[in-house]
């Protein structure tokens, strides 16, 4: 599959076991994550109730490296807003699809609405 950027919705599919998981497996060993999507999957696990320890297990048992979202990111993701708005793609979504530009990677998501606003990177949908 190639080196890929993970949108938190790809990660939550792998940990859910929710149909597309085979294909984040197959991806990430030698993917990376942004840290704003690693925030936005933690947030999701804590908000079932999930604490944090089992939480921090449970995504450190992935082996994704968590890239820093620094200065450079954040005015990586802001340019890309204007292009991405009427798609409705957050600030995760454009946090990882500028990280995703950054490395010349592809970005790993759920969400389809990324394929037609993808600022210039290959999007792949796991499902």
């Amino acid at each position: 599959m190639g080196r890929v950027a993970l949108d938190a919705s790809a990660i939550l599919v792998l940990l859910n076991d929710e149909p597309g998981a085979a294909a984040v497996v197959e991806a990430i060993e030698d993917a990376v994550v942004s840290a704003v999507n690693l925030s936005e999957v933690v947030g999701k696990l804590v908000e079932t109730g999930m604490p944090r320890q089992v939480a921090e297990d449970a995504l450190g048992g992935t082996g994704l490296e968590a890239c820093p979202f620094d200065e450079e990111a954040a005015w990586n993701a802001g340019e890309l807003r204007t292009g991405t708005r009427k798609a409705g793609l957050s600030l995760g979504d454009r946090a990882c699809l500028a990280l995703a530009k950054e490395l010349d990677l592809a970005a790993l998501t759920v969400d389809s609405a990324w394929k037609k606003n993808a600022a210039g990177v290959e999007v792949r949908l796991v499902r």
